[in-house]
């Protein structure tokens, strides 16, 4: 079965990085298109980074030019990068992925960015 197990999140100042990782297992990971989401309290889970099995990216609005997110289709991994981390950056991550259908993510690891 699909699982997604995402490792890197804690606390962090304001200005400050952190790096997630999220190790996939159950698909074959160099083929599947992989996602990184967040949900802060009370607010809806939404998309901050993609990439593609080829290695396109893609960011949101909010996420462009701070974070990066990379694959690893050794160590069936995707990694987000992320840099001069805001308070509202403060949500759980999720990755996440669609296989035969159905959308799966990880149990989310929390990031939180003090001020």
């Amino acid at each position: 079965q699909v699982r997604l197990v995402e490792s890197g999140g804690g606390l962090v100042q304001a200005g400050g990085s952190l790096r997630l990782s999220c190790t996939a297992s159950g698909i074959n990971f160099r083929l599947y298109a992989m996602n990184w989401y967040r949900q802060a309290a009370g607010e809806q889970r939404e998309l901050v980074a993609s990439i593609s099995s080829a290695g396109d990216t893609n960011y949101s609005d909010s996420a462009k030019g701070r974070f990066t997110i990379s694959r690893n289709n050794v160590w069936n991994r995707v990694n987000l990068e992320m840099n001069s981390l805001k308070p509202e950056d403060t949500a759980v991550y999720y990755c996440g992925t669609r296989h035969r259908g159905l959308d799966y993510w990880g149990q989310g690891t929390r990031v939180t960015v003090s001020s």
